[in-house]
């Protein structure tokens, strides 16, 4: 290879069609809902190899930085850049605001825009079609991978493929994007044939995408440029000036370049690729048993068929003469759906936040920049937790005005400060935090610190704590 290529993974989505696993607070990439190890971790890996690939740049939510520097961690993935955005503006800001990144040191890098949530089942064939797109990008065509389609899908836009492109074997003319079609439209242009999927995924150099948003989406890309030149660094995020991306128009990558361009090409490919954007889609990656049902995780059945079944937390699910549906039971809710109609989940994601429940955004089980807390049981004037910590990490130093808390190690070793003491407590051994009282935890072992925290006052909701000092800057 005469080059590497530069990753860019997208990390902004919510993930809301794959509700309950996926909300918005800890969505779909950060889980391992395709594999054993998140879409995430699986996006960053098929991009590790040294030799073909410069250190990952990823563009995510704010409020994802510490999962997501974690995640990569815990899998030793390189990055180079954490790039933070301020707000929410479709993926055209957010890829510009990365290749103006690489830019400033590397205008004519060759950059792939992946996105974080994708399942690819066979790699080699990801791999190989990497290269083909490289080299015509390297000649300032903006390649775009088009899927072969397997069905008639609704779910997906559609790319129309044209001849072969004289910029070597593998690309195509792209002769024009088809909007999400109906499903006779689908299958008359499966039919037809020469019709792909749009992928999402694009390869091109830095400096001939930021030429065509020069030419195409001027606005965004000044506001993109300024955010990135008015940055700041925070820890080992790099975060976007909020005032100029907010300025940003909203519009995606496909909309605001890749439809107007004259430079696009396509490169079909079958690499086993779905975006996992329904429970129908995740179903067709896995094989079914003999009765057509895909289970996963404690799941019996009795005359059920053709169904996709899964349990999250642990808990037995148990069918009797169902066929086609959808169950996804977690710790505080459950997903029963016809399967054809898996999709409109979001419509039930809307419905609860219209209700203000908070199954719409959050898990039981929360995660911090130190670990994580799951809330066992809650009433007026109490609430207690299950907290774990990470090794070598720590909470904040901080106090709270309307609540005690009880704290009770049972599993590793915690350093605890409260007012002018600290001591260490060992499993079955517990400690008092008074209302007011300024504290922190520390775990200084090598394994994870698991404590249960008893809260008592008038008020126990989370913005009840006031940070003094954080390692994470949060104050």
């Amino acid at each position: 290879m005469n080059e590497l290529i530069h990753p860019v993974i997208l990390s902004g989505g919510s993930g809301t069609r794959l509700w309950p696993m996926s909300r918005a607070n800890h969505p779909k990439q950060f889980m391992p809902i395709a594999g054993e190890k998140s879409l995430l971790q699986e996006t960053a890996l098929r991009v590790a190899d040294p030799s073909r690939f410069a250190p990952v740049t990823l563009v995510a939510n704010d409020a994802h930085r510490f999962t997501i520097a974690d995640q990569l961690a815990s899998e030793g993935v390189a990055w180079r850049d954490l790039i933070l955005e301020p707000v929410g503006r479709n993926t055209a800001p957010a890829v510009l605001a990365a290749a103006s990144r690489i830019a400033e040191t590397q205008p004519d890098a060759v950059i792939a825009v992946l996105a974080s949530d994708h399942a690819i089942t066979d790699v080699p064939a990801f791999h190989a079609l990497l290269e083909t797109a490289r080299r015509a990008a390297s000649t300032g065509a903006l390649v775009t991978f088009g899927m072969a389609p397997t069905r008639p899908a609704t779910g997906y836009g559609y790319i129309k493929q044209g001849g072969p492109s004289d910029l070597g074997s593998g690309v195509f003319a792209l002769e024009r994007f088809v909007e999400k079609p109906d499903a006779a439209r689908a299958a008359a242009m499966l039919e037809e044939g020469g019709y792909l999927w749009n992928s999402g995924m694009f390869v091109f150099q830095a400096s001939a995408i930021l030429a065509e948003a020069e030419r195409y989406c001027p606005a965004i890309l000044a506001a993109a440029r300024k955010s990135v030149a008015e940055a700041t660094r925070d820890l080992d995020f790099l975060r976007l000036a909020e005032t100029a991306f907010a300025a940003s128009p909203s519009e995606s990558i496909d909309t605001a370049i890749m439809e107007k361009t004259d430079r696009a090409l396509v490169a079909p490919g079958e690499i086993g690729w779905s975006d996992v954007g329904a429970w129908s889609a995740l179903s067709s990656l896995a094989e079914p048993d003999a009765n057509g049902n895909v289970a996963v995780g404690p799941v019996v059945s009795i005359d059920t068929k053709n169904s996709y079944l899964r349990s999250t937390d642990g808990k037995v699910l148990a069918t009797i003469g169902l066929d086609a549906v959808t169950v996804v039971a977690t710790d505080d809710a459950v997903l029963v759906a016809a399967s054809d109609r898996s999709a409109q989940v979001k419509d039930i994601v809307a419905l609860l936040k219209s209700q203000d429940a908070p199954q719409a955004d959050t898990h039981r089980k929360v995660y911090r920049p130190w670990g994580s807390y799951e809330d066992i049981d809650q009433a007026d004037g109490f609430r207690v937790k299950r907290i774990i910590v990470n090794p070598g990490a720590k909470l904040s130093l901080q106090r709270h005005r309307h609540r005690s808390e009880h704290w009770v190690v049972v599993r590793g070793v915690g350093i605890v400060t409260c007012g002018d003491a600290t001591i260490t407590l060992n499993e079955n051994e517990s400690t008092f935090i008074p209302v007011q009282a300024t504290h922190r935890l520390e775990n200084p072992g090598e394994t994870p610190l698991h404590l249960i925290e008893v809260q008592v006052g008038s008020y126990v909701g989370e913005d009840d704590i006031e940070r003094l000092e954080d390692t994470y800057g949060r104050v």
